[in-house]
């Protein structure tokens, strides 16, 4: 008897469940709050036990409270030795996570490295640490889903796997036969990465590379079989952009079904001024750690500078530094040759080996921290002695305000500020300093930080948090106090830096090779008008896509106050194109599809009509309940983000679904509509909060 799809459950694995490792972490744990209130208590997220991190992401819990048979699941494989930690993740959503202690598995590596190979035909090497960490999860994952469909004959299940790291149990699904329905989603190529980061012509030559060979040359044979096994096992094959599906096409040789772009939790303020007043608080902290680390040579206005920043993991091409770093420099030069009064500070956020901050750094804020506490008292002292002067009815002498003593203290602190080298241009001591990218193409370019450059740089090669004596400041604070985000990346399957500055309102610089740019240009008429400037870096050459950069930072610094003010309240409304609310329904037609393919029939019947609507005493609602309808007021169906006009319009998206009809789009929802869970059909429009389009 076929198992029923009316409430199916979800088993979501990957990596970066309670683990935070990079961006595939931001996609699980912003999503989980949709599509918990989707699946309510049969959503479970299933992912490694990082002992460090865990406590603080995880409150255990009972499993016998969401499922006697997810219970006796796991006490079956507790029963061979192995730990796990069951949990609610404390993030909005609050979904199930099951943890493998992957150490508890570690005595049954040898025996499934070699069952992987025998039969599938994946040769890891022992000495592969990540690989045998993946091995080990996959095979956990696949055996946990198979004790539950013994337990469980009714529901249907769906498996959705993320990333090769947690690929490793799609074949081994389809090789034992489960009735599950699968989705694998790869959110970036590892060929796709190792190529782009070697220095070769991508996109232009995807169709001519042997892949077999490229991945033996760079020693990544056995984790390309994985992810390209975990792909062709899959019912359901997906990327995160339109641009990866291209890349996966060639490279992994099956044409993904569909796309899943990566969405935001969007938070929209009341008025537009709240977001405004945020940018100003974080503005202040950084002038804070500018006036420190540019003490001595501290002869810029700030009312008339700028930040700009990049940020991401250190990968120097691929993340484009190299071209932020070569416009900086050609910026400078523009700037200095026009005369311009406007000073660009660029920070680059790049985490590198680094044994502490530099003494420099730390005394430039010592001295100016110092200079402010002097400061503030002779402000409480000449408040008291013009108070004592008033109180007798004299107008204070301003030539005795301050005491010859206060002048003393006063001209140490200001002679203590003087030093002749210049500012540092990196906060850090570097490991190895002279094979640093960024401080070669710095030196390369002569951004020293001089009294007459326009354009200073700040190389901080940490992340930042709160903890941080220099900024003191967590990484969104830091990106609200900004003015533009710069992210000329060549590599870039998604992009989730210049997708959070939209969400904060800030204006960003990305390129057409990056999903998230490809998709604001698909979506929006003029998008530079909204502050998504965008680089062509696929038809340019580098010269022309470096200049392009220049002109676009360039124009940007030219704007007033108030345009800059516009601009940001432009940006910030289009976040809801990026919430996942809207997002996530790309989700819910690949999870559809993948049940559509394992069980056609029960599509085939008439009465399927509710079938898609969990129960609701496992807290699940049905899909329409918790996505953003297709045609809301924000984003009518079939068009584009209009360009905007003195008032700004409401935000329109061109196309209502983001797939066409070769994968997840318009056939999948209309047949949902007619199992009776289709989208809602209002068709109103609301003015927009400065009243009309």
């Amino acid at each position: 008897m076929p198992r029923s799809i009316r409430s199916p459950w979800l088993f979501e694995s990957a990596w970066e469940v309670a683990n935070k490792v990079g961006g595939i972490y931001t996609v699980i744990r912003t999503k989980a709050l949709v599509t918990a209130a989707e699946y309510g208590s049969r959503y479970l997220l299933v992912g490694p036990l990082n002992p460090r991190t865990a406590p603080l992401e995880v409150e255990p819990g009972d499993a016998a409270l969401v499922s006697p048979a997810l219970k006796d699941s796991l006490d079956a494989i507790h029963a061979h030795g192995v730990r796990t930690v069951f949990g609610k993740w404390l993030i909005e959503g609050a979904p199930s996570v099951i943890l493998f202690d992957l150490g508890s598995l570690a005595s049954r590596l040898d025996e499934w490295r070699g069952d992987l190979y025998h039969t599938h035909g994946v040769p890891a090497p022992p000495n592969d640490t990540e690989t045998n960490d993946a091995i080990l999860l996959g095979y956990a994952t696949a055996w946990l889903l198979g004790e539950f469909l013994h337990r469980n004959r009714h529901d249907a299940v769906i498996a959705h796997f993320h990333e090769w790291q947690a690929g490793v149990a799609l074949p081994l699904i389809k090789h034992r036969g489960f009735d599950v329905a699968t989705v694998f989603t790869t959110h970036a190529t590892l060929l796709g990465r190792y190529l782009c980061a070697g220095s070769v012509d991508f996109y232009n030559h995807l169709q001519r590379f042997d892949v077999d060979a490229e991945a033996g040359t760079r020693g990544i044979y056995h984790r390309y079989c994985i992810e390209r096994g975990a792909a062709h096992s899959a019912d359901v094959f997906t990327t995160v952009s339109h641009i990866t599906a291209y890349e996966a096409e060639h490279l992994l040789k099956r044409k993904p079904d569909g796309v899943l772009p990566n969405g935001l939790n969007v938070i929209k303020f009341a008025a537009v001024h709240e977001f405004q007043n945020l940018h100003a608080m974080a503005k202040e902290k950084i002038h804070d750690f500018v006036r420190g680390h540019f003490y001595g040579h501290f002869d810029f206005d700030l009312d008339k500078t700028l930040y700009f920043f990049t940020a991401g993991r250190f990968e120097f091409r691929n993340k484009g530094v190299d071209m932020f770093l070569e416009s900086l420099g050609r910026l400078n030069h523009r700037l200095k040759q026009a005369g311009s009064k406007t000073t660009v500070v660029a920070f680059v956020i790049l985490p590198a080996a680094t044994q502490s901050f530099t003494v420099e750094t730390l005394k430039g804020h010592a001295v100016v921290k110092q200079l402010k506490d002097t400061v503030a008292d002779l402000q409480k002292e000449l408040g008291k002695r013009i108070f004592e002067a008033a109180v007798r009815g004299d107008l204070p002498d301003p030539a005795t305000l301050l005491s010859p003593e206060d002048l003393v203290t006063l001209k140490r602190r200001i002679y203590a500020q003087r030093r002749d080298e210049l500012p540092p241009v990196v906060t850090h001591n570097m490991i190895d300093d002279s094979k640093d990218p960024v401080l070669s193409a710095i030196r390369r370019l002569h951004l020293f930080n001089n009294r007459h450059d326009r354009v200073k740089v700040v190389y901080h090669p940490e992340f930042l948090n709160a903890s941080n004596p220099l900024f003191g400041l967590e990484y969104e604070e830091f990106v609200r106090g900004c003015h533009l985000g710069v992210f000329p990346s060549y590599y870039e399957p998604w992009g989730y830096t210049p997708a959070e500055c939209t969400v904060m309102g800030v204006p960003s610089i990305t390129t057409n090779l990056s999903g998230f740019g490809c998709y604001m240009e698909e979506m929006i008429e003029t998008p530079a008008d909204y502050g998504i400037y965008i680089v062509d870096r696929r038809m340019k050459s580098v010269e022309e896509s470096v200049n392009q950069l220049v002109d676009q930072m360039a124009q940007f610094a030219a704007k007033s106050r108030r345009q800059r003010i516009n601009l940001r309240n432009r940006t910030e409304r289009l976040a809801e194109i990026l919430d996942w609310k809207r997002m996530g329904l790309e989700y819910v037609k690949a999870r559809h599809l993948a049940l559509k393919r394992r069980y056609p029939a029960s599509f085939a019947e008439r009465s399927a009509r509710e079938s898609l609507t969990p129960s609701p005493q496992d807290g699940g609602k049905s899909y329409r309940d918790v996505y953003a309808p297709q045609d809301s007021p924000i984003a009518p169906s079939g068009q584009q983000v209009p360009k905007p006009r003195s008032t700004p319009n409401s935000p329109r998206l061109k196309h209502a679904h983001l797939m066409g009809d070769d994968d997840l789009g318009d056939h999948i929802l209309d047949k949902l509509d007619e199992l009776g869970v289709g989208h809602d059909d209002d068709d109103d429009e609301d003015d927009d909060e400065h009243g009309g389009h």
